[in-house]
């Protein structure tokens, strides 16, 4: 009897979980139509991908742009696109329905795909790929570290270098502020919104932009320090 409860259990919250875990399957096969950015990691070699709703034998029909095979070679054996796991899983496939890569999502929007001995790929919203690009080519060049007054208190330059971790590098120019020699940045990024500087011990400085030309260090202070780029 007591074998008998715990099947009959085990069996309603199975059938309770179904609905759910269909439910997040249609909802990402959903999300997922559109336009692609298929990408390394420091987008040199980028392909779009166009992901469509039309069912095939082993999965959904996509589209890949001409110059993908050039960019990415694995990409001439994509064949199809589908979602497996549970429901958590974006699979770009071969005809057969073997996985060519599979993406897991990272962050909203951004998904991350390893291929062995290759390494990592991102697939990202084509529009959002293309604004971080160009915010991206926005802040590279040289820059100035002002205070509230006025005052400049150290030159710096951002790089385009890839330095892992989606970090570029940034190079301080001589004759620095001490507080800013301290802390010595030597990578930066771009993240949710906000610039980072780190320090190679690991501190962080968080900025915010006031216009596309001046950033303001986060949380604000009495004597607040700000990015300008140089003219």
């Amino acid at each position: 009897m007591q074998l008998s409860r715990c099947i009959v259990a085990l069996a309603l919250l199975l059938a309770g979980g179904l609905p759910a875990a269909a439910q997040d399957v249609k909802t990402l096969q959903k999300d997922m139509i559109g336009q692609w950015e298929l990408a390394t990691t420091d987008r040199s070699k980028t392909c779009v991908v166009t992901l469509k709703g039309d069912a095939t034998p082993q999965g959904f029909k996509l589209e890949l742009e001409p110059s993908c095979a050039t960019a990415l070679p694995y990409t001439k054996d994509i064949a199809a696109w589908s979602i497996k796991g549970l429901g958590d899983i974006v699979r770009l496939q071969n005809a057969g329905g073997d996985a060519v890569i599979d993406f897991t999502e990272v962050e909203s929007g951004i998904f991350e795909g390893l291929r062995t001995n290759e390494g990592v790929y991102i697939l990202q919203n084509l529009a959002a790929a293309r604004s971080l690009a160009k915010s991206m080519d926005q802040m590279i060049g040289d820059w100035s570290m002002v205070r509230g007054n006025g005052q400049v208190i150290c030159g710096l330059t951002l790089t385009n270098t890839d330095a892992g971790n989606d970090n570029f590098q940034v190079f301080l120019k001589p004759k620095c502020d001490p507080a800013i020699a301290a802390f010595n940045p030597a990578l930066w990024r771009l993240e949710h919104g906000q610039m980072l500087l780190m320090s190679a011990k690991g501190e962080t400085w968080q900025f915010e932009a006031d216009d596309n030309a001046q950033w303001r260090r986060v949380p604000d202070s009495a004597d607040p320090l700000m990015m300008l780029r140089d003219q």
